[in-house]
């Protein structure tokens, strides 16, 4: 039986070679085989120690498998941004059990971004146009949609199975319960649809109102922004001498000069501003509502108890299912992950439903 170590080094080494062979710029996808190669001689090295024979072992999970029909329809970002995490998680793991044993933190425990960026640089005829793609890319992952989605998904399930077993509990399921649900659904939708326009508004608004300071700070003291250039590089390790070379250089070109500092001082990345806040809030309506509506659609067609163990099934399913996609990110067991949804979300109903039942007597009583 494969450890769960092994496994994650194979199914590395596979998406890996699934993001060179979509990567159009060869300089980049030639990183991403030479990171396969390196995955995949972990994984052997990890089966020689524990004595399986490597041509038994080195098949993709199901996971990775998924992640890969993920990347086909949705773009080989997502793809990336799963190894990335994967990565700071192995990273954050072998850190603590150094710092667990007292042994010594040298460095080389880092996230493999790092590596990925190194064996770029190295690349012959590698251009500031690949660096910046390539840092695009592992920047933009961390928002990631399909994560969003399997969490949108969720609230809408649990909030709205919680809200239906009380209804349930204090009117016997009749059918006053699918209104509430349909209310619940629609509320809730529009309640996370809000909130997303106001959260990615404000922080466009936000960025955007930084961006314009610091462009008048460069029009009204340029002097001062190219030391605040050159002290950034110094900062990176770049020479006094080169450093201010570098600034003065920069600083002659007003437009690039903003776009450097916007970056490296205010950490802004323009790019990810031109998302929309209405695009953003129709998403997390519809995410919301489909989870929402699982417990809901047994009431269309019955009432009473029938109603309530069929909406407690669809949603145990759901739970489940929910629990399960989310392990696509986490790389835990997929029957622990959803067996620990599935129960966290029948606790959150039983409670509703106790509440709801002692409300209903205490009304008809």
């Amino acid at each position: 039986m494969k450890n769960s170590s092994l496994q994650t080094e194979i199914d590395a080494s596979y998406l890996y070679q699934k993001l060179a062979e979509q990567e159009s710029d060869p300089v980049i996808a030639d990183v991403f085989r030479q990171m396969s190669e390196i995955e995949k001689g972990h994984a052997i090295a990890f089966a020689q120690k524990a004595g399986i024979p490597v041509e038994q072992v080195m098949q993709a999970s199901w996971r990775a498998k998924t992640l890969n029909t993920i990347g086909r329809i949705f773009g080989y970002d997502y793809v990336l941004g799963s190894l990335m995490d994967t990565e700071k998680n192995l990273s954050a793991a072998i850190i603590q059990t150094k710092k667990k044993h007292k042994q010594e933190i040298t460095g080389t425990e880092s996230m493999h971004v790092n590596i990925l960026r190194s064996i770029l640089e190295q690349q012959q005829k590698v251009t500031g146009g690949q660096l910046s793609k390539f840092e695009k890319k592992h920047r933009s992952v961390g928002g990631n949609a399909i994560r969003a989605a399997v969490l949108g998904g969720n609230d809408g399930l649990v909030s709205n199975f919680s809200l239906i077993m009380g209804m349930a509990g204090a009117t016997a399921g009749q059918s006053g319960v699918l209104l509430a649900g349909l209310a619940g659904l629609l509320a809730g939708a529009l309640s996370m649809s809000l909130g997303e326009w106001i959260s990615v508004k404000s922080s466009q608004e936000l960025y955007e109102n930084q961006m314009q300071i610091e462009m008048e700070e460069l029009e009204v003291n340029p002097e001062g922004e190219m030391k605040e250039l050159a002290l950034i590089y110094i900062s990176k390790g770049v020479s006094k001498e080169e450093a201010y070379a570098m600034a003065e250089e920069i600083i002659k070109d007003k437009d690039r000069a903003h776009e450097v500092l916007v970056k490296e001082e205010l950490g802004i990345n323009p790019e990810e501003l031109k998302g929309s806040a209405v695009e953003a809030a129709i998403y997390s309506f519809i995410l919301f509502a489909i989870g929402a509506i699982i417990p809901v659609i047994p009431f269309f067609f019955a009432t009473g108890t029938n109603a309530i163990i069929i909406s407690v099934v669809f949603s145990t399913i759901g739970l489940f299912l929910i629990g399960a996609a989310i392990t696509l990110f986490t790389g835990k067991n997929v029957w622990y992950s959803g067996i620990r949804q599935v129960l966290f979300g029948l606790a959150a109903a039983a409670v509703t439903f106790g509440i709801g039942k002692l409300i209903g007597i205490s009304v008809a009583g």
